[in-house]
């Protein structure tokens, strides 16, 4: 079993920065994949970046491509988010996952396995 752990949101103003942390423990695999993804009210989880322990590839969502970076500290067990240039539409509770198979299908909540319980970004004009 694994238990993620997400920390850093919080309320900033338009253009400001964020970092996300998500700490996991328990069992955790060298083949894992890391997402982040976000949520709104009445809408779905939408998938917003996604690292690989091995070999370190990261993917992102064309909303945030330039803006966001994902990060991983190994020894640590931990994923970072930074979030740079934040925009009003960003607002949202943004979710750490773990994928124990790194699937190809990494924007997909289907492939996830675990879940955090989330950290709220609210970013004002």
């Amino acid at each position: 079993q694994v238990q993620l752990v997400e920390s850093g949101g919080g309320l900033v103003q338009a253009g400001g920065s964020l970092r996300l942390s998500c700490a996991a423990s328990g069992r955790t695999f060298s083949s894992y994949s890391m997402g982040w993804f976000r949520q709104t009210p009445g809408k779905e989880r939408e998938f917003v970046a996604v690292i690989r322990w091995s070999g370190g590839s990261r993917y992102y969502a064309d909303s945030v491509k330039g803006r966001f970076t994902i990060s991983g500290d190994n020894a640590k067990n931990t994923v970072y988010l930074q979030m740079n240039s934040l925009k009003p539409e960003d607002t949202a509770v943004y979710h750490c996952a773990a994928d124990r198979y790194g699937s190809r299908w990494y924007d997909r909540t289907a492939e996830y396995d675990y879940w955090g319980q989330g950290t709220q970004v609210t970013v004002s004009l």
